[in-house]
């Protein structure tokens, strides 16, 4: 049950599907916003250190020009439909192994959302220091700011653990009654599934799958899977028609 098989993609009977940052929105904004918060505070972090050592020698202009001409860059290559084809070229120019057009894809949004997650962030902790010397906001104090920048953290780990968990790929095969995963890898027979149950998530369906029980023995396989909604409404078919 365990064991992978090769599928023939060119039969029909064959649903073949793919679920990552590159097919799914939702992946990739939850991606993003995990990654990007946590570049975003080590990139505050760094920045500000910069500065303060900048500081004690007159050279501050230094750091803030530095800071503003990585922003400048990774807007220009965000808005740029052509930047994976010039980062190829630059890195063929230098003699470096030129990466992949999907790992380029996701390297730009992960300084995407560095940045503006940086923004963010940097403007709650703006908004605290102002806080402690602006009447208005003198009331409300700094905590609420800084504790909505901390709280962006945890939320962050969240977000970046739901986007590994709406990530799927596999293969459900009509034909032999194979229902194919990968990563990890399981081939489950849909004759030892006696029910499906649905419940879409955005552009996903998170598939609750329960196992027959023979002479009570425990049926190994992942009990739920995240896959389209169109696939998952063709297994609950399939098992249906099936049971």
């Amino acid at each position: 049950m365990d064991e992978d098989a090769p599928v023939d993609p060119d039969d029909p009977e064959t649903i073949q599907w793919h679920r990552d940052a590159t097919t799914s929105r939702s992946v990739r904004l939850l991606w993003s916003f995990g990654v990007g918060t946590f570049f975003a505070m080590i990139a505050i972090v760094v920045a500000w250190r910069l500065y303060e050592l900048a500081l004690q020698g007159g050279f501050e202009p230094v750091v803030v020009a530095t800071v503003a001409a990585i922003a400048v860059t990774i807007l220009s290559l965000a808005v740029d439909p052509r930047a994976e084809r010039r980062l190829q070229s630059l890195a063929t120019r230098l003699s470096l192994s030129a990466p992949s057009e999907r790992g380029l894809e996701r390297a730009i949004d992960a300084a995407v959302a560095t940045l503006a997650m940086g923004v963010v962030i940097g403007g709650l902790m703006g908004l605290g220091r102002l806080a402690l010397e602006v009447e208005p906001l003198s009331r409300i104090g700094p905590g609420p700011f800084t504790g909505l920048a901390a709280l962006l953290l945890p939320v962050a780990l969240v977000a970046f653990v739901l986007s590994s968990f709406l990530r799927s790929s596999g293969v459900l095969d009509r034909d032999e009654g194979v229902l194919y995963l990968r990563d990890p890898d399981h081939a489950i027979d849909l004759d030892v599934i006696v029910d499906v149950s649905i419940r879409e998530l955005g552009d996903a369906a998170v598939v609750t799958l329960t196992y027959a029980q023979p002479d009570g023995q425990y049926v190994p396989g992942p009990r739920r899977i995240v896959v389209p909604p169109a696939v998952a409404d063709e297994l609950a078919q399939t098992v249906r028609g099936t049971v």
